[in-house]
């Protein structure tokens, strides 16, 4: 009988094979691309990527997020809800991929079977070599289910405009802060 390490999680069956490819920015070809990067008060650094980290980025932001653990962790399962009432589309995904280090925090999660798309999301707040503070979004995707391939352009402006949301949302946050 074999048993996993305490603490340690498996990373579920994923619905693409580029695992962890937004965590290097080398996204594949032949995908759809998001690169989404604003500019954060430079005193904001850790509790922007706290706010990331803990899921507050996307709850504020006004996503329906369920978590397996109160911290993005490699395994940790999530379940985005986006829509109004019948209407709400499930994204389920799992966090591939976590960094917190003084000079990046964030994750990347990738698609489970059910989500609407195919692909993987990162979320990063990062500091760079002058001591500015920056939050980038990173993605890569393709429709998986009716609803996205009928979607068309109006998916692809979707997925802009929600990486543009949080960006707005990240940087009032730091403003409360």
């Amino acid at each position: 009988m074999s048993r996993r390490p305490v603490g340690v999680r498996t990373v579920p069956a994923l619905t693409y094979p580029h695992v962890g490819a937004t965590r290097t920015g080398e996204l594949p070809a032949g995908w759809r691309h998001v690169r989404h990067r604003v500019r954060l008060p430079d005193s904001c650094f850790r509790a922007a990527g706290t706010a990331v980290l803990d899921w507050r980025l996307h709850r504020a932001a006004g996503i329906r997020l369920d978590a397996e653990a109160e911290r993005a962790a490699p395994g940790v399962r999530v379940v985005s809800r986006l829509g109004i009432g019948p209407l709400r589309l499930a994204a389920p995904c799992a966090v591939v991929w976590a960094v917190d280090d003084g000079r990046r925090a964030g994750f990347g999660y990738g698609t489970l079977p059910g989500h609407p798309a195919r692909g993987e999301e990162a979320f990063v707040v990062s500091r760079d070599d002058a001591g500015h503070v920056w939050f980038e979004v990173v993605a890569f995707s393709r429709p998986d289910r009716f609803v996205m391939r009928a979607a068309g352009p109006v998916g692809r402006a979707f997925q802009h405009a929600y990486a543009w949301w949080l960006g707005r949302t990240l940087r009032r946050l730091c403003a409360r802060a």
